[in-house]
Parts: C-alpha cells; sequence; structure tokens
C-alpha cells in the first residue's frame, strides 16, 4: 500500500487560454457599450447635449470596426499575447482618464477614440470562434485534447453575451 497521495489533476493550458479570452471579450465588451447607461447621467452633470455623447459613441463604433485590420496585423506582427496586453493597456487608460474629464472634447477624445479603439483592437484580434485561425476555439481545438465540443462551447459562449 503507498502513503503517496495522488497527485491533482492539473488544469490544461488550453482552459486557461479560454477562459482569459473569454474574461477579456466580455470586459472590453461591456466597457464599450456602457456609454449607453451613461447618456442621462452625463446630460444632467456635465449639461452635454444627447448629440454631443452620440458623437463620441459614434466615433467609438467607427474605430471600434476599423481596428480590425490593423490589429490583425499587429497579431501577426507582434503576436496575440503582446497585441492584447497593448490593447488592453490602451482600453486600462481611455477607462481611467475618463473620470477626469469635463469637456465633452475629452469624451470624444477618451471615449471615442481611445476606448474604441482599445476594444476594437481586443475584439477583432481575437474575433469570433465561428471564423479561422486565431479565434479562441481554434486556440482551444489546437491545443486541448478530447473533447474539443465542450472547450469549443465554451468559448462560443463568449461572443453571446456581447
Amino acid at each position: 500500500m503507498s502513503t503517496h497521495p495522488a497527485a491533482a489533476p492539473r488544469v490544461h493550458y488550453a482552459w486557461i487560454v479560454a477562459g482569459i479570452t473569454f474574461v477579456t471579450l466580455l470586459a472590453a465588451a461591456g466597457i464599450r457599450a456602457t456609454p449607453g447607461v451613461l447618456i442621462v447621467p452625463f446630460e444632467h452633470e456635465f449639461g452635454w447635449t444627447r448629440a454631443t455623447i452620440s458623437l463620441a459613441v459614434s466615433v467609438n463604433l467607427i474605430l471600434y470596426g476599423l481596428m480590425g485590420p490593423f490589429s490583425a496585423a499587429l497579431v501577426d506582427r507582434l503576436g496575440a499575447r503582446t497585441t492584447m496586453i497593448c490593447a488592453m493597456v490602451i482600453l486600462g487608460i481611455g477607462v481611467s482618464l475618463t473620470s477626469l474629464m469635463t469637456a465633452s472634447w475629452q469624451l470624444v477624445l477618451l471615449w471615442g477614440i481611445v476606448v474604441g479603439a482599445g476594444s476594437g483592437m481586443i475584439a477583432l484580434a481575437l474575433p469570433r470562434p465561428s471564423s479561422i485561425a486565431g479565434s479562441p476555439s481554434g486556440a482551444v481545438s489546437s491545443w486541448a485534447p478530447s473533447p474539443r465540443a465542450r472547450r469549443q462551447d465554451s468559448s462560443s459562449s463568449c461572443p453571446s453575451l456581447r
């Protein structure tokens, strides 16, 4: 009879990648969608019009969409990890400095440009799992042991929460 305790099963690295990807995409989507909740408080606090606030949101959405080719090029050149770290730093700076804004141009600069670029880099450098290489499910399916379907289903649920 052995007196050594049984070794605890190790978590496969693909689960860690899938979890970090899930949380990162969820946080970026939540941050990008926040202005919808803040329109009325911004109107009351700063006296800005809805048109001014909507301009910042529009710039955010445009940059969110336009960042795809640039973030894909950064992923090819620097790698996904470095690109994601840069995108999260940009997003964090934009969100942090938003608490210091006092003028409407600062909202357009911080929320429209900085947050739009950061969230676009995150969302588009890690495309939806239904797409091809570079997606969270691509990483999961290439690293994970069988059965792959459960891990792909787990990583596929993230875009549904956006």
